[in-house]
């Protein structure tokens, strides 16, 4: 009989625990409790998120009939109830798995920091977009989101070398994708790739004032006047590329430099699309080519609402909702830490369905994860998330 450690317990070893007690203590998390750790309340929901756990009831009824494993598991606590887990997802400063999360993000975005994304690029490349999680106002109405309807709206960047959430920024229904863009601190030389919805001429100037670029799509009632045409190749789908300047009043006001127009025909869907950037030195078709990997990011919000629970909370508090949402975010970057460093070959979604079986068994973790996706019996679909390596 293998008298290994259980394979959730081989899974938190990747954690840097040091990192989580000194976010603990920033936030003073443990001030005054009695019973169930702020470690135990993380690795209880995170259990919540490999098992595909619906409510407290369910972790509840699935770690009382493993009592004489807690301890195995790394929680200190004897006996996990509905009340006091709920109880703490209320009140534990959301901060905390906040803080931990962005120190996970770190570590996976240092072990991915060399994996290709489809485009021959040395720099960092950023996927932005938003995606909205819908809730019931009667339960939720600290969301709000219209008249009989709340809902939260997940703000991401995401880096496309890994597929790793950079940064993540969790707001009401109410508040427009675009103001995220103050939450951002631009990175120099980094490309930051995004929609219409955040096209907004001030904010981007910021971005260009920092030495920063992006590509986004041009609105089709933008008044400009055209100073330069760069010679195209038809054939690449490239149809111009020329040198613009604003000349509305508010849009020059607000971005007083020169930017790049391209136009791109797309030959599989005959579509035309206008790109605004503000790098003239790669080529058009590159240009067009990183607008084309901002569909990873959807993928990502596609990805982690049927496989993680983001969907259904435990809690109804701002605290617990938020909560909830980063402990998933740090399951997600977990997974991918330990993909990477075990050099593992399946998806991310087959590793999560395996994991999700094997909680209390003691198979060292290579070995159990170490199947081939060939192999796998595990049914994918057509839109699945490719995590360059994940």
């Amino acid at each position: 009989m293998n008298q290994g450690k259980l394979v959730f317990a081989q899974l938190t070893e990747h954690l840097p625990l040091t990192t989580f007690r000194r976010c603990v203590e920033r936030y003073r998390g443990e001030f005054k409790v009695r019973r169930l750790s702020c470690l135990d309340q993380f690795l209880c929901m995170a259990f919540a998120q490999f098992t595909f756990r619906e409510s407290l009831r369910e972790i509840e009824a699935c770690l009382s009939a493993q009592t004489a494993k807690l301890y195995h598991m790394g929680i200190r606590a004897k006996r996990i109830a509905k009340s006091t887990l709920a109880d703490a997802n209320e009140t534990r400063d959301w901060r905390i798995y906040a803080d931990f999360a962005q120190s996970l993000i770190g570590i996976a975005r240092r072990l991915y920091a060399d994996e290709s994304f489809g485009v021959d690029l040395d720099e960092t490349v950023y996927a932005l977009d938003t995606t909205t999680i819908d809730l019931c106002l009667s339960v939720f109405p600290w969301a709000p989101f219209m008249a009989t309807k709340a809902a939260v709206k997940l703000h991401t960047l995401l880096d496309l070398r890994g597929n790793i959430p950079a940064f993540i920024h969790i707001s009401d229904g109410k508040v427009h994708d675009v103001n995220v863009l103050d939450e951002l601190v631009p990175e120099p030389g980094a490309f930051y790739v995004m929609d219409r919805g955040f096209l907004d001429y001030a904010r981007l100037f910021r971005f260009h004032r920092a030495g920063s670029f992006f590509v986004t799509r041009a609105r089709s009632n933008m008044e400009y006047a055209r100073r330069y045409s760069h010679a195209v190749e038809q054939n690449t789908g490239v149809m111009s590329d020329q040198t613009i300047v604003f000349t509305g009043y508010y849009a020059q006001r607000d971005f007083p430099s020169a930017l790049r127009r391209v136009r791109f025909t797309d030959r599989a869907t005959s579509k035309t699309l206008v790109f605004l950037t503000n790098n003239f030195m790669l080529s058009a078709l590159t240009i067009a080519q990183l607008y084309r990997c901002r569909w990873q990011v959807e993928l990502f919000f596609k990805w982690i609402k049927q496989h993680l629970r983001i969907k259904r909370f435990f809690g109804t508090s701002q605290n617990a909702v938020k909560s909830q949402i980063w402990i998933a975010v740090s399951v997600y970057v977990l997974v991918a830490i330990v993909k990477k460093r075990l050099n593992l070959k399946p998806s991310l979604f087959q590793l999560l369905q395996v994991l999700s079986l094997t909680m209390f068994e003691r198979t060292p973790l290579d070995q159990l994860l170490a199947f081939s996706a060939h192999d796998a019996e595990i049914p994918s679909t057509a839109n699945q998330l490719t995590l360059h390596g994940i």
